[in-house]
């Protein structure tokens, strides 16, 4: 029986966001509130208390007991704690309260989490604030009552940060302060802040939970450790973009019904092209909510697989031989008055705003190429990067040819005086209708490709969080604008300036920009030969983080402190030992209690017969 869902009935119904506060809230505390995020100011309590009572009014409405601050620790999972909304009074009664302090504040076991030093057990204390970008949601699950989540950041009792939340938004804000200085060189009045937006690909496995019950390494490790390619793999390429089985599109109907009811905007959906691989694509939004969405987006995958008996699988490699998941990171920025600074129009040889943004992107990937690498480093993408379809583990920019063409012209010429048009596609079949080809083709093999009017970062694995890619991309982006700025804030010939910078950033890291393929062995030696890194592990990526120019880099745009950095560091290396020796100690215990004996078996067998 086919199921019918009323998509704009239920699109957000769980979530506490705009919309709902401001049909809730008296409309004084709404402006109030609307003006506190708009100017970054601190929150007032009483409209604190006023937003608390409402939010719990509204979360009892829909059936909520208990309330959680939800936040993103270093462990690339979420993190929550249920309190009830009961409060007890003196003559045995109850009452259902919820304050603007609990609102605002919560209080986690610092040391309980990954913290790499920052936090021993003996002084424990760590504090969660509220994130009021990002809206609070119900969260319902089958047979308990739902949960009111509160999204916060998660930070150490002297002010450092131990999730990842936290310096997302501080790389959100420095990214901000400096292309609006870009902004206003360029005349416009009426931008007040510049907000970066993703929208991630999400790649997963899903298999019958019957046959994952029988595999310890994919219950341990997420992966095989032991196994036979099967007779059948992806050689015929019959799986990509094939028809959904019905038992996996009933999965899917039954997680874009949640995630459309968390306000999640799930839009794509289609078979990836290793059997029993899939792909989920939610429209883009500002970088803090698409990194919570994406969190949701991979728990929930995993509750309602098992619903349908089925388990779904977020490791890089879990299936040796054929095509490893990972997530496109879609990264793009925009003004708060709708313009995209990465809209390159009809003639981007004439737009100097979008080619002085595109050559300070090109130097940022450049300078700091090993750091971005770092930023998608797990153990499990090791498995994946440079093998079926994934990009390799060096980092480029691909182009395309209208771009590359500017920028040859600006290199070779000195000025660049026209842009390659897109032609119309040719079929050769009359009845199909005509249409305009895109200026460029597209680049699989890139880790970096610019897609029309933002760049697609390919290298995150599935399993990661966005928030570390983003991070870095926004402060590297941050500090070459900034750098942009300062040279032209100073010039005398501003149009003069910025023809030189230009040219000049071009020329310097046209090294970065390669469009061809990326699997090839052709391209190693001649990324070798052009000095870029080719760093193939995570341990080598991690050891970035030490590097004093990274440092300093992280704490002049106030996103790390070298403490935090440090950290980092060491979680990274503490994360890496743990996943090997996970998998180590589960082969040695497959190997002893399942392989020796049935081997044993099987020799007593072939000797008796």
């Amino acid at each position: 029986m086919s199921v019918k869902i009323n998509v704009s009935e239920i699109f957000a119904s769980n979530v506490f966001d705009d919309a709902t506060m401001k049909q809730r809230l008296p409309k004084k505390i709404y402006a109030e509130f609307k003006n506190t995020l708009l100017e970054g100011k601190d929150l007032e309590p009483h409209v604190a208390e006023i937003i608390a009572h409402e939010m719990k009014e509204w979360a009892i409405e829909k059936g909520a007991t208990h309330y959680t601050h939800w936040f993103q620790p270093l462990t690339n999972i979420t993190a929550e704690k249920h309190d009830a909304f009961i409060n007890p009074q003196k003559d045995g009664s109850i009452l259902l309260s919820f304050s603007g302090k609990e609102l605002i504040k919560g209080e986690p076991d610092g040391s309980s989490f990954p913290s790499g030093g920052i936090r021993a057990t003996c002084e424990a204390r760590g504090y969660t604030a509220w994130d009021c970008t990002s809206p609070a949601f119900i969260h319902e699950a089958p047979d308990s009552t739902p949960v009111l989540y509160i999204p916060t950041i998660f930070c150490s009792y002297t002010g450092e940060a131990l999730d990842k939340k936290t310096p997302l938004l501080r790389s959100m804000e420095a990214l901000s302060t400096q292309a609006m200085r870009i902004i206003k060189l360029f005349g416009d009045t009426t931008a007040t802040k510049v907000v970066t937006s993703v929208g991630p690909e999400q790649e997963y496995f899903l298999v019958d939970k019957d046959t994952y019950d029988k595999r310890k390494d994919l219950i341990f490790t997420g992966r095989t450790l032991f196994g036979a390619p099967a007779p059948k793999g992806q050689e015929l390429d019959d799986h990509y973009f094939g028809t959904i089985k019905e038992r996996v599109l009933a999965y899917m109907t039954e997680l874009n019904e949640e995630l459309w009811k968390l306000g999640i905007t799930a839009k794509t959906q289609h078979n990836e092209v290793a059997p029993a691989q899939h792909e989920l694509a939610p429209i883009y939004d500002t970088t803090n909510i698409a990194t919570d969405h994406n969190q949701l987006i991979m728990e929930i995958m995993k509750k309602v697989a098992l619903r349908h008996n089925l388990v779904c699988l977020l490791h890089e490699k879990p299936f040796a031989g054929i095509n490893g998941s990972g997530k496109h990171n879609n990264w793009s920025m925009s003004t708060d008055t709708g313009k995209n600074l990465l809209e390159p129009g009809d003639t981007p040889h004439s737009n100097k705003q979008f080619l002085l943004v595109l050559a300070s992107i090109l130097k940022a990937v450049d300078d700091y190429a090993p750091l971005l690498r770092m930023s998608a480093a797990t153990p499990g993408n090791d498995h994946r990067l440079g093998a079926n379809e994934a990009p390799p583990a060096i980092i480029s920019v691909f182009l395309g040819d209208q771009l590359e063409d500017v920028l040859s012209q600006l290199c070779e010429k000195g000025e660049a005086t026209r842009s390659l048009e897109g032609s119309q596609l040719e079929t050769g079949v009359s009845t199909v209708p005509r249409f305009s080809k895109d200026a460029t083709d597209r680049n699989r093999t890139s880790p970096f490709a610019f897609t029309g009017n933002k760049f697609e970062f390919r290298m995150v694995g599935s399993s990661a969080s966005i928030a570390d890619p983003n991070i870095v991309l926004n402060t590297i982006v941050a500090e070459t604008l900034g750098q942009a700025a300062d040279i032209l804030e100073k010039a005398d010939d501003f149009e003069l300036a910025l023809h030189d910078l230009i040219k000049d950033w071009v020329t310097d890291h046209i090294r970065i920009i390669f469009n061809g393929d990326g699997y090839s062995d052709a391209w190693v030696e001649e990324a070798a030969r052009r000095g870029l890194p080719n760093i193939k592990n995570t341990v080598d990526a991690t050891s970035v983080l030490a590097d004093p120019e990274v440092i300093k880099l992280f704490e002049k745009h106030g996103v790390f402190s070298a403490v935090e950095l440090a950290a980092r560091e060491e979680v990274g290396y503490e994360n890496y030992s743990k996943a090997i020796n996970i998998e180590a100690r589960t082969m040695i215990d497959m190997v002893k209690k399942e392989i020796i004996p049935a081997v044993m078996e099987y020799t007593t067998t072939v000797a008796k017969s």
